[in-house]
């Protein structure tokens, strides 16, 4: 599980550790990192905390091949990282673009290429990348998140459909507005101010996301690939 020492990744890894599984995960700060695992292993689960920085292709590479040697293999693997800087059109460079590829595309990618090849050996494997709503309905002034993340959800359908057979699910969930740590310090202890533009009245609950991500881990979920699934609150409005 990566990036998941806060927010909706730590919301995920604690839905998996309910659901039984043995949990890797990492961030980039140590004392956050550190916090996260004593959380997760309040129910004397096994919880394996990894400093790792996912936004370098060989850091997200590294996290994953140590996941798998703390926990003697990978079965699932949940891509997660945190958004580029803000901008727009006429104010982010070049080099934002390269780096914001790197932070929610290549990272995935280069995940995926250490931990499918096993999964695919084994006949059983799952996928979940966390992306965002952005992807469906483009959010203006992130330029860079719409940019890099619909090139996610595009590899990871790619990849769904040549990894099928293999017993190898391979999906994304896409985020609306969710009362993390980050929303409730943008909106000045509110997050109730961010409900505004949701139908659903309200903000996302964390570990709601969770579980979404926990059953698309599933057995239960065998039969779901290739699908970008909204949580939203109803926020996009399109039919697809």
């Amino acid at each position: 599980m990566a990036a998941a020492s806060g927010g909706l990744g730590l919301a995920s890894a604690r839905a998996l550790v309910a659901a039984g599984a043995h949990v890797a995960i990492c961030g980039r700060d140590q004392d956050r990192l550190d916090a996260a695992v004593t959380d997760l292993q309040a129910g004397g689960a096994e919880v394996v905390g990894l400093r790792a920085d996912v936004s370098d292709p060989e850091g997200a590479e590294r996290f994953v091949a140590d996941a798998a040697a703390a926990l003697g293999g990978v079965d699932i693997l949940v891509p997660n990282a945190g958004g580029p800087p803000a901008g727009g059109f006429g104010d982010v460079d070049l080099a934002a673009y390269r780096a914001a590829l790197e932070l929610n595309l290549l990272s995935t990618v280069a995940m995926c290429r250490v931990a499918v090849p096993g999964m695919r050996s084994a006949g059983w494997g799952r996928v979940v990348a966390i992306t965002s709503i952005s992807v469906r309905q483009p959010i203006e002034g992130l330029i860079l998140s719409n940019t890099a993340r619909a090139g996610t959800t595009g590899f990871l359908k790619t990849l769904a459909l040549e990894v099928a057979a293999d017993g190898v699910t391979v999906n994304s969930v896409q985020p609306g507005l969710h009362a993390t740590d980050r929303l409730v310090a943008l909106h000045g202890g509110d997050p109730s101010r961010a409900a505004r533009g949701v139908p659903a009245g309200v903000v996302g609950r964390p570990d709601d996301f969770g579980a979404v991500v926990a059953f698309l881990c599933s057995e239960q979920a065998r039969f779901v690939t290739g699908a970008a699934i909204p949580v939203d609150g109803g926020a996009h409005r399109g039919l697809q």
